[in-house]
C-alpha cells in the first residue's frame, strides 16, 4: 500500500537527496515499500528529521504555524469590558 495525497501536508518540506520532491513523486516512490518502512514514513511527517528509505536520503521540516485557528485566522484578542475586574 501507499502513501496517499492526504497524508503529505502542506507545512511539510520534503527533500529527498537534499532536493525537494512533490508529492507524487513521493506517492510513486512509496509504492515500492514495505509496511514497516511506510510505517515509518508517516511517524517521520508527524515529526520532522532525516533519515533513509530504500537507499533515499528523506529530510522532512515542518512548517513553524502560528496560532492559527481552523480557518487560518490568527486569534483575536478581546479588549475587557470597561468595569470589569481582572483576576
Amino acid at each position: 500500500m501507499a502513501l496517499k495525497k492526504q497524508s503529505i501536508r502542506s507545512n511539510q518540506i520534503i527533500l529527498a537527496n537534499d532536493k525537494p520532491i512533490t508529492k507524487e513523486q513521493l506517492i510513486m516512490a512509496s509504492e515500492f515499500w514495505t509496511e514497516t518502512q511506510e510505517n515509518f514514513f508517516r511517524k517521520m511527517l508527524k515529526q520532522g528529521g532525516t533519515f533513509k528509505v530504500n537507499k533515499t536520503k528523506y529530510k522532512i521540516t515542518l512548517a513553524v504555524r502560528d496560532d492559527l485557528d481552523s480557518g487560518g485566522n490568527k486569534p483575536v484578542n478581546v479588549p475587557p469590558i470597561s468595569g470589569e475586574r481582572s483576576f
